[in-house]
């Protein structure tokens, strides 16, 4: 018996140094009980067939290793951050109620930080500071809110490491009002890269919401549909970009249980909408862009060993 036992562990310490590679990337957390070799498996080892023992160990030990990378790294991601920013349209929205649950629900109420930061009534300058009107230099560029909305966020993430980065976009009637329609396109590829920059990320993914079906002719607000054409191809001209159409929110009673019919404004459901499909346009982008990653990891803890 003794014979025996001095066998067993010899075994154990060699099949220990085949496994080493893999169990070394866990030993922080678990491992694999060796010590449930069983007699009868303990004969087969010492009688020379080894090789359906071992593997069967190692395949153990490559699963191991795989579950608790993948618990590792959802830990440490990080958490995703949103940022809800615009003039009137995003400032009516109460993420609160129609946003920000959906967004909890499927990554998680512990991984999210949503922000919001919109002022009525402002055109794009005051979030791009490197505007340029079509012609002339004035108006020019402030960026006064879009630095007040940098320093909301900044606050907001200090300390925390986050793994995606969602800026949501609801503005444009300003612009389609002052007639800087035809720079309005250069002007949010400008914001985008801006806020990438400033949050040294070029992964930042955005939704933008195309204003409504106010406007149509033009008569109100001379270059409406000017702004909605150009959302809708900085949208569709990046992987990281999405929009949602408004053009049905604009109708029935507002918060104040007035009826509007075609409205600047949004009805108090249409609110609530809107933050529901910024939400499913946002995580669409979030598991879209990350298909790549999560590809990755199917391959490794599909590997088929021998």
């Amino acid at each position: 018996m003794r014979l025996r036992e001095r066998q067993k562990r010899l075994f154990k310490c060699k099949f220990s140094t085949l496994a080493g590679a893999i169990a070394t990337s866990i030993t922080c957390s678990r491992s694999y009980s060796l010590s449930r070799v069983t007699d009868e498996q303990m004969e087969n080892m010492l009688s020379g067939n080894l090789d359906h023992i071992k593997m069967k160990y190692l395949k153990a030990l490559v699963l191991l290793t795989l579950v608790t990378v993948s618990h590792v790294n959802a830990t440490e991601q990080g958490k995703h951050l949103f940022i809800l920013s615009g003039q009137s349209n995003m400032e009516g929205l109460q993420p609160e109620i129609s946003f920000t649950p959906i967004v909890e629900s499927e990554l998680g109420k512990d991984n999210v930080i949503v922000i919001l930061d919109a002022d009525s009534s402002q055109s794009i300058r005051h979030w791009y500071k490197k505007w340029k009107p079509k012609e002339g230099n004035e108006p020019k560029a402030t960026g006064d809110l879009y630095d007040r909305l940098l320093t909301k966020v900044s606050a907001e993430i200090k300390g925390t490491k986050v793994q995606t980065v969602t800026f949501v976009w609801m503005q444009g009637e300003q612009d389609a009002l002052e007639q800087h329609g035809e720079v309005y396109a250069a002007s949010l590829k400008g914001l985008l890269n801006q806020l990438g920059n400033d949050l040294g990320r070029n992964d930042v993914n955005f939704v933008i919401g195309r204003i409504s079906d106010f406007d149509l002719e033009n008569k109100q607000y001379p270059h409406w549909t000017l702004v909605r054409k150009a959302q809708v191809e900085v949208a569709e001209a990046d992987p990281h970009g999405a929009w949602v159409d408004t053009d049905d929110l604009n109708d029935g009673k507002d918060r104040e249980g007035k009826e509007i019919k075609n409205g600047l404004h949004y009805s108090a459901e249409g609110y609530k909408t809107l933050g529901k499909r910024f939400a499913q346009e946002s995580i669409k982008l979030i598991k879209m862009n990350t298909h790549q990653g999560d590809e990755a990891n199917r391959a490794l803890s599909g590997l088929a060993l021998p």
